[in-house]
């Protein structure tokens, strides 16, 4: 009798997490006798993932943060490199996270082992000296993106585009998601997402509070991230239109007139639930300086990047604050701001295509690791 397939995957926040336990639990349906094991977070291991290491322990977001830690991103590296080596698997699934992920790719290549990359990296973005990386190291690529095989094959590497996964989850809420509705007292109701790494939190939350002290008449909705609970919250002393929800990202959206967003997936997931929204983005001074010289794309946020045209305003450092938020909230709750910014969500989402991300993913590779053990 034969053993069972091993794959191993590493995703390394709370948007590869999500993805990752779709990822698990397709790859369970196509190959149900499959040993999964992972670094991951709390969705992946209830997929049925063996969690090796949760991303909160190495969710490190920006330059500065990353230099002050990188003794510590080291360590894990090297955990990651024994446990791979140790378990053997049949296939390597790097999910997002380059910092880290590239610096396995090239490890595991180098062991034999095959490596796919399951949420291409970014290099379009900045750093398109990686590409020969991913050339090298890679097996499979597979883009979320739908502009980005183009990109990548003028730098000789083939990658295939999947769809977004951001459909997926949209598409399994779609019940809960049918209930949109406006407060019956008529009062606007704004989401508010400060991201899903700690120091996002922190850099947002503040300047948030200012707006909702700016806008009394207003309640606001803050999306809390998946991995922190209400203990990390606390430091912040809301005013009394401002509450704080748990784990229901998608329905505070989805009863929400307008949001505003911390740049990164959230700003698509809001974009294919129609909600209007304002981009907003602050970092370590250090990285924000250093970012402007390499980053070679006019715009943060997907949805603008994806339509290649300012469609939702950005506001980033020292435009993030409460007065010019207030100021563009104003002219999306109502009016002609608001009907672009609907219309042009509309072809966003005829560009991202069907969803069935994670199926398409987990067939390509499964069937890889099968051909592989045959041939």
């Amino acid at each position: 009798m034969s053993r069972p397939h091993t794959y191993y995957l590493v995703a390394g926040e709370a948007s590869g997490d999500l993805h990752g336990a779709n990822l698990i639990a397709a790859i369970k349906k196509l190959d149900p006798e499959a040993h999964i094991r992972c670094w991951g977070g709390d969705l992946m291991q209830q997929a049925g993932g063996e969690l090796v290491s949760h991303y909160r322990e190495r969710a490190f977001m920006g330059l500065w943060e990353v230099i002050k830690n990188i003794r510590t991103i080291g360590r894990f590296l090297k955990q990651a490199e024994k446990d791979i080596l140790n378990t053997k698997p049949n296939v390597l699934v790097l999910i997002d996270n380059p910092g880290f992920n590239m610096r396995l790719a090239k490890f595991a290549h180098r062991a034999g082992i095959p490596v796919h990359y399951y949420i291409a990296p970014k290099v379009w973005a900045w750093n398109t000296g990686r590409v020969k990386a991913i050339r090298e190291n890679v097996d499979k690529l597979y883009s979320i993106l739908p502009f980005e095989p183009e990109f990548f094959k003028k730098h000789g590497v083939d990658a295939e585009y999947v769809g977004n996964p951001v459909l997926d989850e949209i598409a399994l809420k779609k019940q809960i998601l049918s209930t949109k509705s406006q407060y019956c007292d008529g009062v606007k109701n704004i989401a508010l997402l400060p991201g899903s790494r700690a120091n996002e939190i922190s850099n947002a939350m503040p300047i948030m509070m200012e707006l909702a002290a700016l806008k009394p008449e207003w309640k606001f909705s803050v999306a809390m991230a998946p991995s922190f609970g209400r203990d990390f919250y606390s430091r912040f002393a809301l005013p009394e239109n401002m509450q704080l929800c748990e784990g229901k990202t998608y329905e505070v959206l989805a009863q929400s007139d307008a949001a505003v967003v911390t740049s990164g997936t959230a700003t698509l997931e809001t974009a294919l639930l129609k909600v209007p929204q304002v981009v907003c983005y602050l970092v370590a001074a250090l990285t924000y300086w250093i970012g402007k010289r390499v980053i070679k794309v006019p715009y943060i946020s997907l949805v603008n990047l994806i339509l290649n045209k300012p469609t939702v305003p950005e506001l980033i450092q020292g435009d993030f604050n409460a007065a010019k938020i207030a100021a563009h909230l104003e002219s999306l709750l109502e009016g002609p701001q608001r009907e672009q910014q609907l219309q042009e969500y509309a072809l966003l989402e005829t560009m991202l295509g069907e969803a069935g991300a994670s199926e398409r993913v987990a067939e390509k590779v499964v069937r890889s690791v099968r051909d592989r053990k045959e041939g």
